[in-house]
């Protein structure tokens, strides 16, 4: 649990949008392709034509099955459709086909885990489907809005958790888990950057000790990980000024700005009897068979959880290093193509985490648009365990890998980087640097035996890199007994 000024601390809720991946929208045929023209896939039922009906896609239903398991919650069957009603511009209908009373995924929990190697479940009360609304436009109308309304009725399922995090880093925490599971389900790709993913942050304060709950703000729309920790802090922080200060809280919706890193009022909080909530008359109760679950389930991939054990004890792995590792489908995938080529597990999860992530990080790119591919990782790493270059001379060759885009072997002959595994030739090596370093033999061998060090630097030196280590320090052992 943070403590925020010693004597207040947080209580943080969660809901967090999900656009799920299908081809067509909730209760339409339109296509749901991200970047068409404006108000170009829109069709009569999104348009909200007099005498259309919606027609509710099945692959929602598989969709909502498959993460109420992931989220270790109970299926609702049968679950039904509510109007939520309110007016946007950008919400042709008046209302919003949602889910109320009896949501499709309800009652579950996660647990995640945090960076100081503890962790903590996190009680997920519901996630419900309902379809979304289309967007505002202000850049480009100067005094007016557009409105594009492909994004009308696409469908998303809404995860709202307990009350149960307590600070910024776990709601982040939380929020990568829930990021981790919906790209493994393959039911989301989670690209916030594109609206794909979007969370709104319940937040209030109270006094330690106290059972009673402060009032909460509702920051609306936070669209990254380091965003919504930095939202959550300045307006815990916010909040617990403005009481101390002598003011109350207001219940409210409020916005995020990035760039000035505060939230700002948007409109008072609404409550759910706002918004008319009452049973969809153009749509049944959908009654979920036990087959229809079954098969579902069956379809249910190996989840980031399960991955990481199978990590330990597959690979032999820390649970440290597994749990980076299967965080990230696609980077769990690039793991097992390096692991597969190199066969050593521990070096490939060294260099994927060390060398590669470091690339990655500085030229802002995601594992699948890596420069080097797994194949080539493993390649190198093979030239590593095979003596053909040492690991100081790998990273050189990483670093032309990844600039030039050329084979690992094709770098290792054009370069003259071969490793010097000759014991005649190393022997000479040696025999060189302690003829030409006699003040240091003499320290070393009246007992200063930190000096070793020096003479295998030496050595090193003397080959360029290439000499093998291994080879080098027992050579030296030898000579320097004698």
């Amino acid at each position: 649990m943070t403590v925020f000024n010693e004597s207040w601390e947080a209580v943080i809720g969660l809901e967090i949008h999900v656009q799920l991946a299908t081809n067509s929208k909730l209760f339409s045929g339109a296509s749901t392709n991200f970047g068409a023209l404006p108000n170009t896939q829109a069709c009569n039922i999104d348009l909200a034509l007099p005498g259309v009906l919606p027609v509710l896609n099945e692959e929602v239903l598989k969709m909502a099955v498959k993460l109420g398991k992931a989220l270790n919650a109970n299926i609702n069957s049968p679950t039904s459709f509510a109007r939520k009603n309110y007016f946007y511009p950008d919400s042709p209908k008046g209302y919003q086909i949602s889910q109320m009373d009896k949501p499709i995924v309800e009652d579950g929990f996660l647990d995640i885990e945090l960076e100081d190697g503890t962790s903590k479940r996190i009680g997920v009360t519901r996630a419900h489907l309902e379809e979304d609304a289309g967007k505002s436009l202000h850049e480009d109308f100067e005094g007016q809005s557009g409105i594009d309304l492909n994004r009308a009725g696409t469908p998303l399922i809404e995860i709202v958790s307990e009350p149960d995090i307590n600070s910024p880093e776990e709601a982040v925490a939380y929020l990568k888990s829930i990021h981790s599971i919906i790209r493994y389900l393959e039911i989301s790709d989670g690209n916030m950057a594109e609206g794909s993913m979007r969370c709104d942050a319940n937040v209030s304060v109270r006094k330690i000790g106290s059972d009673e709950l402060g009032t909460r703000t509702e920051t609306k729309n936070v669209n990254s990980f380091r965003f919504v920790e930095k939202a959550i802090l300045y307006e815990i922080e916010r909040q617990i000024s403005e009481i101390e200060s002598g003011n109350t809280i207001t219940q409210e919706t409020r916005l995020y700005d990035s760039q000035a890193n505060t939230t700002r009022p948007m409109r008072t909080k609404e409550y759910a009897n706002d918004y008319r909530y009452f049973p969809e008359p153009d749509l049944l109760p959908v009654v979920l068979e036990d087959k229809f679950i079954k098969e579902t389930l069956e379809q249910m991939p190996e989840m980031p959880n399960e991955k990481k054990l199978r990590f330990v004890n597959e690979y032999e792995l820390s649970e440290y290093d597994s749990s980076l590792l299967a965080a990230d489908k696609d980077l769990a995938n690039f793991f097992e193509e390096v692991t597969d080529e190199s066969k050593s597990a521990k070096l490939s999860a060294n260099w994927i985490m060390g060398e590669l992530s470091a690339e990655l990080n500085k030229d802002n790119l995601h594992i699948l648009n890596s420069k080097i591919s797994a194949k080539q990782l493993g390649q190198l790493i093979k030239r590593i365990e095979d003596s053909t270059i040492s690991g100081k001379i790998a990273k050189d060759v990483f670093e032309k890998m990844w600039s030039s885009g050329d084979e690992v072997d094709a770098i290792i002959e054009k370069e003259g980087l071969q490793q010097v595994t000759d014991l005649s030739e190393i022997e000479s090596m040696v025999d060189r640097v302690i003829n030409e370093n006699p003040d240091q033999l003499k320290q070393y061998l009246s007992g200063k035996d930190r000096l070793f060090g020096f003479f295998v630097g030496q050595v090193m030196k003397e080959s360029q890199g290439k000499a093998n280590p291994a080879q080098v320090n027992e050579i030296l052992k030898e000579k320097l007994k004698e």
